[in-house]
Order: C-alpha cells, then structure tokens, then sequence
C-alpha cells in the first residue's frame, strides 16, 4: 500500500519580505511619533526575552552614539572655524607658558569650566589662530559649545545687528556659547561705535563664559585697538582677573616654510 505524505508548502518569500517591508515602515512611523517613556519601558522590559534585552540595548546604544555624532557635527559647524586645525603634530616649541600652567592643563580645557580666559600673544605665524582653532574643535568634541570670530568680523557682526535693531538678540546668541574665540585681536582698529559693542560682548562673558584672544599687540598697546585708553583698561581688567596670558616666540611658520624665499 502506497502511503501518502503531505505535500511540502514553501514559504511565500515574496508575501513574507512584503509583510516585513511593511512591519518596517509601521514601526519607523511609529518611532518618529513615540519619545520614550520610561515606564511604558519598564513594563515591557518585564516581559522581554534576553534576547529582546539584548535587542534594545544595542539599539539604544547604537541610538546615543548618533545623537552623540550629530551634536559634534553640529556644534563645529555653529562655531564657524575657517580652517581643521588640530592639535595633532602641533608643535609647542615656540609656547611660553606661565609657571603654574602649562600644556597638560591647556589641553584638558579646565580652563572654560572655571570661566577662566586666554591671551595667546606674539609675532604673526607663530601658530596662535592654530592653537585657538584646535582647543575649540576639541571642546565641540566635547559637547561644549564655540563660537569663533576674527575681532573685526566680529564687531561688524555687531554693528550690522545694532542697525537692524537685533543687537540684543546677536548678543544673547553669543553669551549662549561656553568658549568664545576673539581671533586676530588689534590687526584692525576698532572705531569708537564698535568697542562699546565688543566691551559688551567681555562684560557679559564675565565670570560665565571664557574668551580665546589671539594678538600680536600687548597690554600697553590694547588702548590703540580700541581707540580709548579707558574702555581697553575695562576690557583688560576683566582679562587679567581671571586669565593666562601664553607667549609665541620664534620665527613665522609661514615665512619659514615660504616657496617665496
């Protein structure tokens, strides 16, 4: 007697990856309108597999570590650095530090939290904008928030503001920023409507937010860049208070390494 087996049903491979195509899409519009919440969480970690456990915590690891990715991304984009410099090769050798500060310190960005501000002064190309630029691109690393400006962008930014009636709101913006870079500090003179503008900008970063300058012109000479001898003695005392002032020496980088010898 012959028997008679079932026949052999194949899966419909078309019909499954359709449905898990669409389970896909569910749960994605799902996600985009469901934060979270920590005891509808609870209650289904309860009744999860290890499996399932193990599931969501890879998922959610993999979900921080994005989140994470994006905020650097966005942060060295707000800060508006001219240029990737990092600290990576940089070469310390023409860096006098004061004595009770040095490079461990400087790199460890202590510094921003204790709201405490920089003076990197000496000759053009001595590496000063690359060291400002490379200690700010490594606090965006660190979720800590820069702006970046060349002292006379800077206070065209703040007198275009000024005539568009939106000065309050521009300097509000800057004050959010926990590092501020002020690069370039004397190259260009600054007019007498322009330095209450930047005074403004240091007493608000007083004791809440630290200031990188960048300049060739020292203490003496910042009564010059302002164009009165009393706003520039304001702006230093508030420096001096809670700030290092870091020496460059030596030749130019860039006239060292000129093809136009």
């Amino acid at each position: 007697m012959t028997s008679h087996r079932p026949p052999i049903v194949m899966p419909d491979t078309k019909r499954r990856r359709a449905s898990t195509g669409e389970k896909i899409e569910t749960i994605m519009n799902l996600a985009r309108r469901l934060p979270l919440t920590r005891q509808i969480l609870a209650d289904q970690l309860a009744q999860a597999t290890p499996s399932q456990m193990e599931f969501m915590e890879e998922w959610m690891r993999a979900e921080l570590d994005s989140r994470e990715r994006s905020k650097r991304s966005r942060l060295l984009k707000q800060a508006g650095f001219p240029a990737d410099k990092e600290l990576d090769g940089y070469d310390w050798t023409p860096i006098r530090f004061p004595v009770d500060y040095g490079r461990q310190q400087i790199e460890s960005l202590d510094f921003i939290d204790r709201h405490e501000d920089l003076v990197l002064f000496g000759p053009p190309g001595t590496g000063k904008t690359h060291l400002a630029i490379a200690l700010g691109r490594n606090a965006c690393r660190k979720r800590i928030p820069v702006r970046y400006y060349p002292d006379a962008s800077l206070v065209m930014r703040l007198l275009r503001s000024q005539a568009d009636d939106r000065l309050d709101r521009e300097v509000t913006l800057i004050a959010r920023t926990q590092l501020l870079i002020i690069d370039e500090l004397g190259y260009v003179p600054i007019d007498e409507e322009g330095s209450p503008l930047l005074l403004q900008v240091v007493t608000n970063a007083y004791e809440t937010q630290s200031i990188i300058y960048t300049t060739n012109i020292e203490f003496s000479g910042w009564g010059r860049i302002f164009g009165d001898p009393n706003m520039a003695a304001a702006i230093i005392d508030r420096t001096v208070h809670h700030g290092r002032m870091i020496r460059f020496e030596g030749e130019s980088w860039r006239k060292t390494h000129a093809l136009m010898q």
